[in-house]
């Protein structure tokens, strides 16, 4: 209960903000429920900037990085689960040692190569970058689920008449679902709410939801109700994607599929 209330305060946070009357957002005497409901905050945020602009593009970009890196991924998994090959430990140990370099350490070599392959201010650098540091995650998060997965039932396909890649369709895959849709959850998140990338690659005519919030903060300071109100706009997305793929983000499919 400890941990839901500290995870879960900032988002009720956010929804008080936002449905209170923007003086009261900056109250030094705060109310933990809102004394006055109101959808104004609602109004500003579609009026500071163009809302379904960047909406619309971070959409995309966290869409067909889910797609590009769910199926490399899959099969890169499948390779180092399954199959062995010279550089297999290699290979395990770099998907390691990439997710422990700092994102931020690598934002000037990221711009200075997409600008040199014409890729600086556009969806298609913004998703190659970003499948840099989700699909490494992706193939070692699937590799967990394959690994669980008995071979024996491969095997077992097979001998009853499936080929290598017909004990994989119809025995492994069913069974890999529930993690390629907890991993697919995951990157389209990671995607969806990356800002630092975001603000550094791309202009303020392309640019994402999450930089998109920064319009809330000029020189005369920082509208704190509005801004909660485009967060909780961009919030829909995520929890829409979760609602319908909940009964999908289930483990332990295989339980008791093996005995000995």
């Amino acid at each position: 209960m400890l941990v839901f209330a500290v995870a879960g305060f900032p988002v009720y946070w956010m929804l008080n903000t936002a449905f209170k009357p923007a003086k009261d957002a900056i109250d030094p005497d705060p109310h933990f429920f809102p004394r006055v409901f109101t959808l104004e905050n609602f109004d500003r945020a579609f009026q500071v900037a163009d809302f379904w602009g960047p909406v619309g593009r971070s959409l995309i970009v966290s869409l067909v990085v889910v797609v590009i890196g769910i199926v490399v991924g899959m099969l890169a998994a499948l390779a180092i689960s399954r199959f062995a090959f010279r550089g297999r430990k290699v290979v395990i140990v770099g998907i390691l040692a990439v997710q422990m370099v700092p994102l931020v350490a690598m934002i000037i070599p990221v711009f200075l190569l997409l600008n040199d392959l014409g890729q600086y201010d556009k969806l298609t650098g913004l998703i190659i970058t970003y499948l840099t540091f989700i699909l490494p995650f992706t193939v070692w998060t699937l590799r967990g689920f394959i690994v669980n997965i008995p071979k024996e039932l491969e095997e077992a396909a097979m001998v009853d008449g499936c080929t290598r890649t017909g004990a994989f369709l119809r025995v492994v895959f069913p069974l890999l679902a529930p993690g390629m849709v907890a991993t697919s959850v995951y990157g389209f998140i990671q995607a969806w709410n990356e800002y630092l990338y975001a603000l550094m690659l791309m202009s303020q005519q392309n640019q994402t939801a999450t930089v998109w919030l920064g319009n809330f903060t000029t020189k005369h300071g920082t509208e704190y109700a509005p801004m909660m109100a485009g967060a909780t706009l961009m919030a829909v997305p995520i929890v829409v994607l979760f609602l319908l793929v909940q009964r999908k983000m289930a483990a332990g499919l295989t339980a008791g599929a093996v005995k000995g």
